[in-house]
């Protein structure tokens, strides 16, 4: 084993260093962000006890532990219903011998079960610390979570139509040209600097009114974890909400994180009165025609399997529960 440590951490002590890490890091998304992880703790923990390491090389950080522990079982801090990807954050270049000594850590901890939710299927995690449980007698399972539908973006939003099939190309047309003809049509992005309060009360009405699950998901819990960590990202530039205006009436609105040169969807919502002219789908071909022309890399649709994802051009990308007992 080599001469890295383990040492337990806080939230404000390790934040710093934390975000250092995430840049040069195996994989990087908002959802492995200190800011997000300490949002999610402060609204929607339960009585779990946290479990935060970093893992040391001398004085430079070359991992962090996210972890939690509830009724002998362990586990990332969030949860899969609002956190679409989870995993330990490791420094790119170094990732075995940082599983190693995560998984040493570990297998050293007290537990009944260990199960990792929402990790990417490209991360180091899948490999590294999988084999190294192996190693140690544990038995190890690892099987599909969910999709994240994600498109691969060009440079400009002709190549990405050209892209799409056909059928999904003349239909995306056809249905841009109904809206605009539909009345005074306007695309409209919140401004961030003061977490946007009002036009983010307008998004949680559309979204509870778009789908009976939506509505019920948003419990005044939820609601209020949405409140404070889109209102929080949102001072920090990293929130893009968008509305989508029909007459002067918003009918649609989209949240999407704007992270390490990626659009992220993270929920969305829209006026069912206004389905007759997709307003919903509309709304989130206009933030993906945005993204193409801020340059961004990807536009990730994250969780869930929607059709309008692969109308949209996306392609699936997997997300993997790994599970582990003695």
């Amino acid at each position: 084993m080599s001469g890295l440590r383990i040492e337990e951490e806080t939230f404000a002590g390790l934040r710093s260093q934390w975000e250092d890490l995430l840049e040069r890091a195996a994989a990087n998304n908002i959802f492995l962000s200190p800011q997000w992880h300490k949002l999610w703790w402060d609204s929607l923990s339960d009585g779990e006890e946290l479990l935060l390491f970093s893992c040391m090389d001398g004085d430079s950080l070359v991992g962090v532990l996210p972890l939690k522990r509830e009724a002998g079982k362990l586990s990332f801090v969030g949860s899969n219903n609002v956190c679409d990807y989870m995993d330990f954050v490791v420094m790119e270049g170094r990732e075995r011998e940082v599983h190693e000594a995560i998984g040493e850590h570990v297998v050293g901890m007290e537990w009944t079960a260990l199960e990792l939710n929402g990790v990417d299927g490209q991360s180091p995690t899948i490999s590294h610390l999988v084999e190294y449980l192996k190693g140690r007698g544990l038995e190890v399972t690892v099987m599909p979570e969910e999709v994240c539908p994600t498109v691969k973006l060009p440079g400009t939003w002709d190549e990405y139509l050209s892209r799409l099939n056909k059928k999904d190309r003349h239909e995306l047309r056809r249905k841009l040209r109904r809206l605009y003809s539909a009345g005074d049509v306007r695309y409209h992005v919140a401004a961030q600097c003061d977490g946007f309060p009002n036009e983010l009360e307008v998004f949680l009405g559309l979204l509870e009114g778009s789908r009976a699950d939506k509505a019920a998901f948003m419990t005044p819990r939820m609601r209020e974890f949405f409140r404070n960590s889109l209102g929080g990202l949102a001072k920090s530039g990293l929130v893009r909400l968008s509305f989508l205006e029909v007459n002067g009436e918003r009918v649609s609105s989209t949240v999407c994180f704007d992270y390490d040169n990626r659009y992220f969807l993270y929920n969305s919502g829209f006026n069912t009165e206004y389905s007759h002219l997709s307003v919903g789908l509309l709304l989130k071909a206009l933030c993906l025609k945005t993204a193409i022309e801020a340059g961004k890399t990807e536009f990730n649709f994250l969780r869930g399997s929607e059709p309008y994802k692969y109308h949209l051009g996306a392609v699936d990308e997997v997300v993997y529960t790994i599970s582990a007992s003695r």
